[in-house]
């Protein structure tokens, strides 16, 4: 990184923090904070490890996403998501297995466990409920104020994981036109926000694999910022795709921020996690031709040879990002790793079934849902029109 860019980044991260410090204490000596919040992120560990993450807010309010709701609504929103209110320094208590720990936020509000239980967590569920309770702030909070953390732990059945972009491979973004993009991110909300046809289907079909237990993990990875979270995570959920830890970043200028660290870093950096975290689990990659998804791909299966059973790239129908994917993939086939380039879901499903990764008998149910959802698009299209 250049001096001259370095420096900025260092002088606009004193600045952000002197403003945020300022306007926290003028709330506080006005008696103007909201209400306190704890949101806790869906994560991820091992029977002896347990990776707890999630942040302290003050609460906007952000109201649940509805078919009616007006750009107005939805705008209101996403300003109260990046007008976060952070608070510095407030105390959790996490209760897991018996085994009582500490954690104080940091000064953009987030709080990190990186725990090793006593006892080992050995569950054939895939999902884990953790209580995490505020026992202290710098701002008045409701008595008793306790929520519970997602955490991930494959089981040792497992057969493979799936590690999956979100923006043009899961959500239509339209990452690589940025006026598209603004308009879809800004003026939509977790329930008018469309999901690409047939994913839902085709994800329950990978994550349940073929011994029919549906315990394969999936992870989504993301150089969306932290404040979507909730949107994110309720599009999933809304939309029945399978639930998994969402790997953001934060957007400030401090640390690893989204002008440090950048696109294809962040990923990376998540993805080589993920892998490092389970040494007996092989995956398979998602993502699509619009970024740099094949590009941190290649390296994922260079630094983990043998790792990687197959990768899906969906084409944004961008010829010269097309043409990126392509050489990827002929690369890849050096290291014994098929990469298609598919234009819809069916296409990755047929030959998920081909190499055993999920049943034959899944891909009608990929193709009906692929037929639904296109009419469901087409409605949403004519009505935007009216």
């Amino acid at each position: 990184m250049p001096a001259w860019k370095d420096l900025f980044i260092k002088s606009a991260s004193v600045i952000e923090d002197k403003w945020e410090e300022l306007s926290a204490n003028m709330s506080k000596r006005l008696g103007l904070n909201d209400p306190v919040q704890i949101v806790p992120y869906r994560t991820y560990g091992t029977a002896r490890r347990v990776y707890i993450k999630g942040r302290v807010l003050e609460d906007k309010k952000i109201t649940s996403a509805g078919d009616k709701d007006t750009i107005l609504n939805n705008l209101l929103n996403m300003y109260k998501r990046f007008e976060s209110d952070e608070v510095q320094g407030a105390g959790l208590k996490v209760i897991m297995a018996d085994e009582e720990h500490s954690v104080t936020t940091d000064k953009e509000g987030y709080f990190v466990l990186d725990l090793n239980p006593v006892t080992p967590i050995i569950n054939e569920e895939l999902w884990h409920r953790i209580p995490l309770k505020l026992v202290s702030s710098p701002i008045p909070f409701e008595a008793n104020l306790q929520v519970h953390a997602e955490v991930m732990i494959p089981p040792p059945d497992a057969e493979y994981g799936i590690i999956s972009d979100i923006d043009d491979t899961v959500i239509k973004t339209s990452a690589t036109n940025m006026l598209a993009m603004g308009r879809t991110v800004l003026l939509n909300n977790a329930k008018t926000r469309l999901p690409f046809a047939g994913v839902a289907e085709f994800y329950k079909a990978l994550q349940l694999g073929r011994n029919g237990k549906r315990n394969n993990p999936f992870f989504y990875v993301s150089s969306s910022p932290w404040n979507m979270y909730d949107l994110l995570k309720d599009f999933l959920d809304l939309n029945s795709i399978p639930a998994g830890p969402l790997l953001l970043r934060d957007i400030g200028f401090g640390g690893e921020s989204g002008l440090r660290g950048g696109h294809m870093g962040h990923k990376f950096k998540e993805i080589k996690q993920i892998l490092e975290a389970y040494p007996q689990l092989n995956f398979v990659l998602i993502g699509d031709s619009g970024q740099e998804d094949p590009k941190i791909y290649h390296e994922v299966v260079k630094q983990f040879p043998n790792r990687i059973l197959a990768i899906y790239i969906r084409d944004v129908q961008l010829p010269e990002r097309e043409q990126i994917a392509i050489d990827v993939s002929k690369s890849l086939l050096e290291d014994q790793v098929e990469m298609l380039i598919v234009d819809n879901t069916v296409e990755a499903a047929e030959h998920a079934a081909k190499i055993n990764l999920i049943y034959t008998e899944a891909i009608p149910a990929v193709e009906q849902e692929k037929k639904e959802d296109k009419g469901q698009e087409a409605g949403k299209e004519d009505a935007s029109v009216l």
